[in-house]
């Protein structure tokens, strides 16, 4: 299998390079190394690396910048997929797009299907629609698009990052506690993709990790696990408030749980609850 990985810079796609499968050949290129808004540049690639599979990691993720550059988070996550999703097809080659739960509004109160109505509620999950519309329009039949949520590593911008440092600087935080969903350690959905590249299936599919959460539930289980690992030194007082306590330029889906039955049952991966996962990258992490 030769694989081309665009946005290789990534917590997904750090993940995905030190999970390859033996026999693999992998490509994995950063944002700098090719930027999936120049078609050129990205057919020009996957002409050198005559990929056999490509994987689209790249992504605009500033959620609340997105509100105010518009344009920038289009260009990543719509014609960048379309540029790579139509490059995959002019070589024959599987294509596997990373989506998100954005691009549902949250109404419902039951996990969201592959089926299910999108209606996104801001400018970062409309981009990343319309990237999945694009690749749709223009990749090859043999084509996955997974969606995913809550996405941490032990490096990159992410949440548990975040947490931990505010924890370590701050005498309390408040943290957001009407918005549900999974957390999702990247390297578990490194794991599902690896899966999804030797299977082949097409269609959209969603993975995370089991259980959910809110974000106040997330923020309590980071301090008890760094706490127990020696990540943090003192315990401090975290308060639950209401979305509208905390305003962003950016609307989120109060209810964001993703139903992964399908994927679970196809890839023959059942995942670990998001807590277990947690506890694996903070170990990690301490060491």
């Amino acid at each position: 299998m030769k694989v081309l990985l665009a946005g290789a810079g990534g917590q997904l796609g750090l993940e995905l390079q030190g999970s390859r499968p033996d026999g693999v050949e992998l490509t994995a290129l950063t944002s700098r190394q090719l930027d999936v808004r120049d078609e050129a540049a990205v057919s020009a690639a996957v002409a050198k690396a005559g990929p056999t599979v490509i994987i689209n990691a790249a992504a605009y993720t500033a959620v609340d910048r997105a509100e105010s550059e518009p344009e920038a988070a289009f260009a990543v996550n719509a014609e960048g997929a379309a540029h790579l999703a139509g490059a995959a097809r002019a070589a024959g080659a599987y294509y596997l797009q990373v989506s998100t739960d954005f691009v549902f509004d949250g109404e419902k109160s039951r996990p969201y299907l592959p089926t299910d109505q999108t209606n996104p509620l801001g400018v970062y999950g409309a981009s990343k629609l319309a990237g999945e519309r694009q690749a749709q329009e223009t990749g090859p039949a043999e084509m996955a698009i997974v969606r995913t949520a809550w996405l941490y590593a032990a490096c990159g911008n992410n949440f548990v990052r975040t947490m931990l440092r505010l924890m370590a600087e701050r005498k309390s935080l408040s943290v957001v506690t009407d918005q549900v969903g999974t957390p999702t350690w990247a390297r578990g959905l490194a794991a599902a993709i690896w899966q999804m590249c030797r299977l082949r299936p097409a269609g959209i599919w969603h993975w995370t990790d089991a259980g959910v959460a809110s974000w106040y539930d997330f923020a309590v289980a980071i301090q008890e696990e760094g706490l127990a690992r020696g990540l943090l030194t003192r315990e401090i007082p975290i308060l639950p408030i209401s979305t509208e306590a905390y305003p962003t330029p950016a609307r989120r889906p109060a209810y964001s749980v993703l139903d992964k039955s399908a994927t679970w049952a196809a890839l023959e991966m059942p995942p670990p609850h998001w807590r277990v996962s947690l506890r694996r990258m903070l170990d990690e992490y301490h060491t």
